[in-house]
């Protein structure tokens, strides 16, 4: 098949937020305890944080990281996690049916975040909580002394406040299965008054109020203009949730939710444009989609599982093993934040090790990156700057969720303080190449820098343990002449292209 695309130099979308590539992690399942913290692991630190992890999430160079929770932020007493390790309580664990026995809280989680390099985006309870504990928590982190909470920080041997900027109001509480679930009104309310007390402690604190957990609850659109309506001067970001499965065995379905995800950003990109001007607000309010992946392949099986155990500590739970046909998904996907990254300022892959993450890791045993690590790296390491319009003109098809969808799916980001050019290409097409004439019309001289590519392997297969075959590799075949990029790109394939402009 035949395909023009083109980009111009000064025609962008906006410049894109580092933070546009953050993660998310949970007190769920593995994630945390035999997942980035197992004490007595050979590659354990002094810490107790497994150091091979650590090495595997440093490459990924992400800029913020979601915590606590997630289902869990709304049954959860931050104060468990605070002080001796021996005084700690082991609390049952309402929203995934286990044990929490608190040996990583606040403390412990910040210096892996510090030693990882990752900024902390906090979130507090307003489930089973509110504004009050919320307070205390946001005392307890970011003042410097002097007070209750602070000092006893400082005799936890923390002197320094961490100074964290990004509050997660909760975690999906449209939900009915949310510990706490509120109606609209009441949590707008409630993230209203919490959000004023947050930013009277915290003047510079970013604020995030939950908005649908996905585009299919029955509250949804409403729900996200209820929610603002009561709290829309005093928040900065509204959080999206999305999760993406292939059931039916229907790739070119399963590519076509990205388009389905541009519908749901652009829908609540105009709930906020109503509220902003029917409150006459000054204020503008991005989005925070602080959940993201694909999810199904265990699913049920898993949903089967939890609600029947008892009590576990630690459960393998949610230990997705993703293949191809995932990480030409998820390079998609990344291409349509960037492409809405001028409403889209956060996002947050879920989650980033054991559940249903990028990394793998078994106890006592080695860890491993699974096929969506590649995609979500190369966008971490290369989507920084100011995203470009880019024109597609070529074949498309039409399926269940969407029509007119592109097989050749296409993102641009200029990094003018680098002087480079990249480009994130993925030929959906099950059986054709893409006879590429790529137009770069203001970059005179492009180069290219180098050709990363993911390309022939069968969709379902997978990465393992000592065996990571599917992985970026030197790609071929495409070159520049007169300012266009041109060449030919395998079917089922995922490109990167950095071009020295």
């Amino acid at each position: 098949m035949r395909v023009r695309a083109a980009v111009h130099r000064d025609i962008d979308v906006a410049r894109i937020d580092n933070r546009l590539y953050s993660a998310f992690i949970e007190h769920m399942g593995r994630a945390i305890y035999s997942g980035i913290y197992e004490p007595g692991h050979p590659e354990a630190d002094a810490h107790g944080f497994r150091r091979d992890v650590a090495a595997m999430v440093r490459d990924l160079q992400i800029p913020a990281i979601r915590y606590p929770g997630g289902n869990f932020v709304s049954a959860y007493r931050w104060e468990d996690g605070i002080g001796p390790k021996e005084d700690r309580p082991v609390r049952l664990d309402l929203a995934w049916r286990s044990k929490e026995t608190n040996q990583v809280g606040i403390n412990e989680f910040a210096v892996w975040a510090q030693d990882v390099d990752i900024e902390m985006m906090l979130a507090v309870n307003l489930g089973s909580r509110g504004l009050e504990e919320a307070r205390d928590f946001v005392e307890y982190v970011n003042h410097p002394s002097g007070t209750y909470w602070s000092d006893l920080r400082r005799s936890h041997g923390v002197e320094n406040p961490y100074d964290v900027k990004m509050w997660c109001l909760g975690n999906e509480m449209d939900g009915p299965w949310q510990i706490g679930h509120k109606e609209a009104k009441e949590y707008g309310r409630l993230a209203d008054e919490t959000a004023k007390a947050l930013k009277a402690l915290t003047p510079d604190a970013e604020l995030i109020v939950c908005g649908s957990s996905n585009d299919e609850m029955p509250t949804y659109p409403d729900w996200e203009r209820e929610v603002l309506e009561e709290c829309y001067e005093n928040v900065h970001y509204i959080s999206l949730h999305k999760y993406f499965g292939n059931s039916s065995n229907d790739t070119l379905n399963f590519f076509g939710k990205v388009e389905e995800t541009g519908r749901y950003i652009q829908s609540i990109a105009g709930v906020i444009d109503f509220v902003k001007a029917k409150k006459r607000a000054k204020n503008d309010v991005h989005i925070c989609f602080d959940e993201w992946n694909v999810w199904y392949h265990i699913r049920e099986e898993d949903s089967r599982r939890w609600h029947s155990w008892d009590w576990p500590e630690a459960p393998d739970l949610l230990e997705e093993n993703y293949n191809f046909e995932d990480a030409l998904f998820v390079a998609s996907l990344l291409n349509e934040f960037i492409r809405r990254s001028d409403r889209v300022k956060i996002a947050c892959i879920a989650q980033l090790v054991n559940v249903i993450a990028p990394i793998r890791a078994e106890r006592g045993g080695p860890a491993w990156r699974q096929t969506i690590y590649w995609p979500y790296q190369m966008a971490s390491l290369y989507g920084r700057g100011k995203a470009l319009r880019v024109a597609v003109d070529g074949p498309t098809y039409d399926c269940h969720v969407a029509d007119d969808v592109n097989y050749l799916d296409a993102s641009a980001v200029h990094d003018d303080a680098g002087g480079a050019l990249t480009l994130f290409l993925v030929n959906r097409h099950l059986s054709e190449p893409a006879d590429l004439r790529f137009e770069l019309t203001g970059f005179a001289g492009a180069t290219i820098e180098f050709h990363k590519t993911m390309a022939g392997h069968d969709l379902r297969a997978t990465n393992g343990p000592g065996r990571e075959d599917i992985a970026m590799a030197q790609g071929s075949g495409l070159g520049v002449e007169d300012g266009v990029l041109g060449g030919s790109l395998p079917p089922l394939s995922y490109h990167v292209v950095r071009l020295r402009v």
